[in-house]
Order: C-alpha cells, then structure tokens, then sequence
C-alpha cells in the first residue's frame, strides 16, 4: 500500500499539470462549461413556455451553441498542438487529412529508380498516402557509388530521392536533404546531405532497413520506400556485339545496343516488404525511368517478376516520352516493351501509358542536340502479341524539358482500376 501511493499523487500532480496557469486550458473548460449553461437554460425555459420559444431563448441557443463551438476547437486545437509541436497551425489540417482522408487511398506501388520514379511520387503522395516505392540499388555512380563502395552499404542516392518526394516537412528540411556540398571541398564534394545523413544513420543502427525506417520517421513521408533487395548487387550488361560491361553508371557510356543485362550475383533475394506490397497493391506502376538501368534491375530481382506476374491488378508501365542515349536509342513503345518481357516474363506489364499530344519542334531539337528523339509507337500488332493494352493519354508536361505530370497519371490510373 505504501509503494502504491507516491504513484498515485504522482498521476494526480500530473493530471494537475493540465490547470497550471499559462496551459489554456482551463479558460477553455470553463467557457465550454458556459456555454453548456446558456443552452441548458434556454432550452429549459423554451421547454416551460407553452408558447413559442422567446427572442431571449434562441439568444441564449445561439450564444452557448457558438461558444461551445469555440472553446471545443481551441481545446483540439491545443492538444494538436502538443501532438505535432513542430507544425505550423496550416499544416495540422493537412495531417488530419494525410491520417483520416488519404490513409484509405488507393493502394499503388511504384518500382523504378531515378529522378522520373521521385517526380512521380511527390505527385500521387496528394491522393493517397498508401504509396510503397520500390527502388533499384545497382546504383554505382556519383555520390552513391562513392558511399557504397567507402562504407559497404547500398547506394543511398534513389532511396533518398523517394523518402524526399514523399516527406510532409518543411521545404527547408527537404531542400536539406537535397543539398549537394561543392566538388571544390575536399572528400565532401559531390556528396548530396542526404546520402551522408542515411550513411550515418546506417553505421548508427547497424543495419540499411532501420536506416531507412528512422529516415521516413524524420521526414514524416506518406508512404513507404523500400530497396528491391538489400543484398550488394551490380547491373551487367551485354551488348549485341558480345561485349560486356558492369556497373550501371558504365553501361550508357559504351554507346552500343544492348543485348541484355543481368545482375551479379544472380538472383538475389528480394525485400519481402516488397514482395508483399506487390501483393496487396489495387495498382502497379513500373517508371518512368531509364528502362536497362532503372527499372529492369527490379524485375531481375528474385521472385519479384513471379509476384508482378501474379498480381491480379493493372501493371502499368510508364512508357518514356524520349529515347536515352546509349540506352534505348531509336527504340519504340514496342521495343521497350519486348525488353521488359523478355527479361521479366509474360504477364509482368499488362497496360502501357504512351503520351498522343504532339511535342513541339523546339523540345524536340534540344533533345536531338544530346542525341535523343522521341518514342514511336512502332509494332502495334506486336504490342497486342505481348498481352498489353496501350493507354494513350496527355500525361506530360513541357517546360524546357520533358516530364510526365503525376496528376495526370494518377486519374488516367483510376480510370483503369474503375
């Protein structure tokens, strides 16, 4: 009885806490409790009358019912205050929205890698939170090349990408994140603060996963980001003259068609957060990306081509608008498509957006100027042969450069689950 005491002052001194002058909460109760009063009376007298309610009855109606509204609000208001100390008045009603409106959103996975995949994101965060990106980790140029070859992780930079598009923070967290030091500083350079701040947090828990996790939980991100596998791999690629060369940053620079490409080690593992995303999504999506070295090293990831196989929902490739030199140059909608077939099966892809607006001649010339040009349709018949519909839609944007808008994906999306 004697250990059981203290505790219970000690919930009394805390319950107390809540009236110690300065909180707000007390002129809040006793407001309401005010308000209660006025409509009590009012409503009593109007219910005694036996005639018709008064003006001094809908007076007293109306003010306890205005006041209550009032000191009800402010009560949320405080305890949203302590729930999310660090937003600003405007944002708690965008959490509230997040946590109550588009937390029962469609649930659509993304797989890719690359700025098209994060572009992507950031637009379908504002129709669900439901969202799981799953991304490539071939990556081995640049500063994710550097960090993963110093540290022994995997690539950050893709990862990074995502967990930023998705973040509910303030631009200047996000623009942190995306902050990339000087080549001029000494072993900083080229380092985005990002990729370092998910280092650091890899070699402070031990482990990629828990990275990953403790990094959404800073940026608040709608939606889970989640690596293909998180085994070390490298993407190979073959080239139709026999050559081949290893590391994705490498494989455009050879400038050759691509035979095929691969990843050592072969068949590594796939995340099985991954794998059970795919398996609960309403929707699909694959790109838009680099085909060979975005896309194609999720697909080659063991048993996430039998699971997008499996999956009795709309797989949706994102066809690229432009070519991408010393990738897929003068490839077709067709071709891009038989690329994905054959080296991710039947079955894996059974829709494909392709834009039918003209592009101007201008858009055009820049990109010719670094050797691409735009995506032809090319065998129809084949396409049909493959077991993809074509889905043809405005759904990009042009202003300098070309860029799939998200917002006309995601209803252009909805319509094929409908």
């Amino acid at each position: 009885m004697k250990k059981k005491t203290p505790d219970i002052i000690e919930r009394i001194l805390r319950v107390l806490k809540w009236f110690y002058p300065g909180v707000g909460l007390k002129r809040w109760i006793s407001l309401s409790i005010l308000g209660l009063l006025l409509v009590f009376i009012g409503a009593t007298h109007s219910l005694n009358s036996l005639r018709s309610i008064s003006f001094f009855d809908w007076a007293y109606l109306l003010a306890g019912f205005i006041i209550i509204v009032i000191s009800v609000w402010k009560i949320v208001e405080l305890f949203l205050r302590i729930l999310f100390p660090s937003q600003h008045k405007s944002k708690i009603a965008d959490i509230l929205y997040q946590r109550n409106v588009l937390s029962k959103g469609v649930r659509i996975v993304v797989i890719g890698g690359g700025s098209g995949q994060s572009v992507l994101l950031h637009g379908l965060k504002e129709y669900t939170s439901n969202l799981t990106a799953i991304v490539t980790v071939a990556d081995s140029g640049g500063s994710s090349g550097r960090l993963r070859d110093t540290f022994d992780i995997l690539p950050p930079g893709d990862i990074r990408n995502c967990l930023v598009a998705l973040s509910d923070v303030e631009p200047l967290v996000r623009d942190l994140f995306q902050y990339r030091f000087s080549k001029d500083v000494p072993e900083l350079g080229g380092h985005s603060f990002g990729n370092l701040f998910l280092t650091a947090l890899t070699q402070v828990t031990g482990d990629f996963e828990k990275a990953i996790k403790a990094a959404s939980e800073v940026l608040a991100t709608r939606g889970r980001v989640l690596p293909s596998t998180f085994e070390k791999i490298s993407l190979v690629a073959e080239y139709v003259d026999g050559s081949v060369v290893k590391g994705e940053a490498e494989i455009p620079k050879a400038a050759k068609p691509i035979k095929k490409v691969f990843l050592e080690p072969k068949d590594p593992a796939a995340c099985e957060e991954a794998l059970a995303a795919i398996r609960e999504a309403d929707v699909i999506l694959l790109g838009p990306g680099s085909l060979y070295t975005s896309i194609m090293p999720n697909l080659l990831v063991r048993n996430i081509g039998k699971a997008l196989m499996q999956a009795r929902v709309p797989k949706v490739y994102i066809c690229n608008v432009m070519t991408q030199k010393g990738e897929t140059d003068n490839y077709t909608v067709y071709d891009h498509i038989r690329a994905i077939v054959d080296h991710a099966g039947r079955g894996v892809v059974t829709h494909c957006i392709v834009n039918n607006i003209t592009i101007p001649h201008d858009a055009l010339d820049k990109y010719a100027e670094e050797g691409a040009k735009e995506v032809k349709l090319g065998d129809v018949s084949g396409i049909s042969e493959l077991g993809v519909e074509v889905v043809f839609g405005n759904v990009i944007d042009i202003s300098g450069v070309i860029r799939h808008n998200p917002h006309k994906i995601y209803h252009l999306v909805m319509d094929l689950i409908k």
